[in-house]
């Protein structure tokens, strides 16, 4: 018996994603497309709206131990927060692929269904790695807050560095590209969606410390190994746009109402 191919339209959360893969077990389709509901695509195939069933998902997330191995469960589990394009096309393929092979399926890395998802992991760690030093916060009325803006959905990785740095403090941090935000204060911690996220203008105190950085970061440089192109691979400049050290505050006169 054939697969028929659909396009899956679903809420866009991980379980969301492991409800429509038990869908097509389910009902044997094999889906072409998956969006969720901001997606502007129009899709070609018979379109599905399948609506996230948590217990079906604790399911498939259990069986992808249980049949491949744990180390493909945390693959999947990683591939989702990854930028990688049609990544819930690609994790799907994979995934029945990994039913299918067995645990040796990781050893499979080769396979453009294995490779391109071990790479879009190794994309993930990377930039969270980068991000651990790289986050500027600013002291907001007692409450630090930054802002990224990622490629992949990194605070769930950057959570546990943080939240153990900082385990006596409350802070904020927000992701720009996904619009999402990891809020911590002692003991209690949640990333949820935030449409919009606007930090206050610095104070006075904030401003000098914010000078001092930039001259910290000014004085240690040695003029005479000045090398932008190293300095771009290690601090790529994306990033900055986001970074104290290379930004300016606007004159005090201006954070004042008129």
């Amino acid at each position: 018996m054939s697969w028929t191919q659909v396009s899956y339209c679903y809420d866009g959360s991980f379980a969301g994603f492991l409800t429509c893969v038990f869908e097509s077990y389910v009902h044997r389709e094999a889906p072409a497309l998956f969006s969720a509901p901001e997606d502007p695509r129009v899709s070609l195939w018979p379109e599905r709206r399948v609506q996230t069933h948590r217990d079906h998902a604790r399911r498939v997330y259990r069986s992808l131990a249980q049949k491949i191995s744990p180390a493909a469960q945390k693959l999947v589990s990683y591939g989702f927060l990854t930028c990688l394009p049609e990544r819930e096309l690609a994790l799907w393929q994979f995934i029945r692929y990994g039913y299918q092979q067995g645990a040796g399926v990781l050893n499979h890395l080769t396979d453009p269904r294995v490779l391109t998802l071990n790479q879009a992991v190794v994309h993930l760690h990377g930039e969270a790695h980068l991000l651990k030093g790289f986050v500027r916060f600013s002291d907001q009325d007692g409450v630090l807050a930054g802002e990224i803006a990622p490629k992949n959905r990194v605070l769930p990785l950057l959570r546990p560095h943080f939240c153990g740095r900082y385990p006596d403090a409350s802070f904020v941090l927000y992701d720009r590209t996904h619009r999402q935000a990891l809020f911590y204060r002692p003991a209690q911690w949640a990333i949820v969606p935030l449409a919009q996220f606007h930090l206050a203008a610095p104070d006075g105190a904030e401003r000098d410390y914010r000078a001092l950085w930039r001259r910290f970061y000014q004085t240690i440089a040695i003029r005479e190994r000045y090398n932008p192109k190293c300095r771009m691979t290690h601090m790529p400049k994306r990033y900055w746009g986001t970074m104290t050290e290379f930004q300016t505050d606007p004159p005090a006169d201006a954070a004042l109402p008129g």
